[in-house]
């Protein structure tokens, strides 16, 4: 082999090295770059929840900043001295529930709240929204899915 094909052949193994390395380059920056948006997103969460935590404002909901959108707050009943710091919707729903005083179905709240339970999908909101209740001690969620007070 001659002094010219070995350096061609050198070449070559190099022109692949960097082919190799500039790939692994992107895939390094383009992680890289993912990072820092979640670094971002969660610096934005905890300055949101230590505002959260400095300011508790029970006379009026807040909203906070869920995926670039404005969202009403539902506090946990022991952040709050009552259900007056709930947003009106919550309110309603939980007053159906007191009003009943027993176990309840979602479609029952439902039809209280106005909702047409037979169209397939339209209780599916409320069901988290009374889920969210119960996750954060406002109500109770019967293993059956109905819901009650608590104490």
């Amino acid at each position: 082999m001659s002094s010219l094909e070995k350096i061609a052949a050198r070449r070559a193994e190099l022109d692949e090295l960097a082919k190799a390395l500039a790939k692994q380059l992107a895939e390094v920056d383009g992680e890289r770059e993912e990072l820092a948006v979640a670094e971002r997103v969660l610096r934005r969460l905890y300055e949101q929840e230590a505002e959260d935590v400095a300011v508790i404002d029970a006379e009026t909901p807040q909203l906070v900043q869920v995926a670039g959108r404005s969202v009403l707050k539902v506090p946990h009943r022991s952040e709050v001295p009552d259900a007056s710091a709930l947003p009106t919707d919550y309110q309603r729903m939980l007053k159906i529930v007191q009003v009943a005083g027993g176990p309840v179905m979602v479609k029952d709240v439902g039809a209280e709240l106005g909702i047409e339970v037979a169209v397939p999908g339209r209780l599916e909101p409320l069901r988290g929204k009374l889920s969210k209740l119960a996750d954060r001690g406002w109500l109770h969620k019967l293993p059956n899915g109905t819901f009650t007070t608590r104490p």
